[in-house]
């Protein structure tokens, strides 16, 4: 049972196996109890299919470089999560992004030099093995309905992931990306700000001069609605501020931990 060749794992995945039935034909998966390899992780990727949920909960920001990609930030430092305790469940309710509901399966190239995706997973999560209780996987050499699930889900999420591109693509063609900064002051220190940087965000003196007729064209087919949800969206970096705080992780916690350490 080879692992599927990845010279670059995606976040959270240690490792790529893809199912078949010759190897899993007995195997059954079985549900996380918790999402342990979410924590410490404050940034997740998520899809434009997305945008309206997440703007709801979490600061919508877009990865800097040469491809970004939109991300709900869970944090606003490395290492912090504010939603996801120590025993790796999420303290309150809010939506839960595809790309951790994904988690521990995803449609990966099996061969460099062909478009074909197989349905893979990663072993290293414990969740798909020969268990004794769980969902089956294969039934006399077929899918089960609980895999089609799993490969829909998954074929789903590929397909949001082609649209997201589009939107980035639309973006980057208009010049609307710009680096991102943003200041938070605090009662203590008013006057001495804590400057947050390192990702992307919609220019919106740019937005204003885009033509009537392009937003016009985007209102139509729903990518100004995007636009708007992650601007609206940047106002929560404040509340994620203040929720790291109040669970002393915040920025200045975080530097005297370093410093101590």
């Amino acid at each position: 049972m080879a692992s599927a060749p990845q010279p670059t794992l995606p976040l959270f995945y240690k490792d790529l196996m893809p199912l078949n039935s010759r190897d899993h034909g007995s195997w059954k998966t079985k549900s996380l109890e918790g999402a342990e390899f979410l924590k410490g992780q404050h940034a997740i990727p998520i899809t434009v299919d997305e945008f309206v949920q997440c703007q709801r909960d979490f600061p919508i920001v877009f990865s800097s470089g040469d491809n970004p990609l939109p991300l709900a930030l869970m944090g606003l430092n490395e290492g912090v999560n504010t939603f996801v305790g120590e025993d790796g469940k999420f303290s309150e309710a809010v939506y839960v992004p595809a790309y951790i509901r994904r988690y521990p399966f995803m449609l990966a190239k099996l061969k460099p030099d062909t478009d074909e995706l197989s349905l893979c997973f990663d072993p290293s999560a414990g969740v798909v093995g020969e268990f004794k209780e769980g969902e089956i996987l294969f039934a006399d050499g077929e899918a089960t309905d609980a895999t089609k699930r799993i490969l829909e889900f998954c074929e789903h999420f590929e397909q949001a992931g082609q649209r997201t591109r589009v939107f980035l693509e639309e973006l980057t063609k208009n010049e609307l990306l710009m680096d991102g900064e943003i200041g938070i002051s605090t009662q203590e220190n008013p006057d001495k700000p804590f400057v947050y940087r390192g990702f992307k965000m919609i220019d919106q003196e740019k937005l204003k001069n885009i033509s009537d007729e392009q937003l016009k064209a985007w209102h139509e087919n729903g990518l100004l609605m995007l636009i708007h949800a992650h601007i609206f969206s940047l106002d929560l970096m404040r509340t994620i501020f203040a929720r790291q705080a109040q669970q002393g992780q915040g920025p200045q916690a975080i530097a005297e931990a370093v410093g101590n350490a």
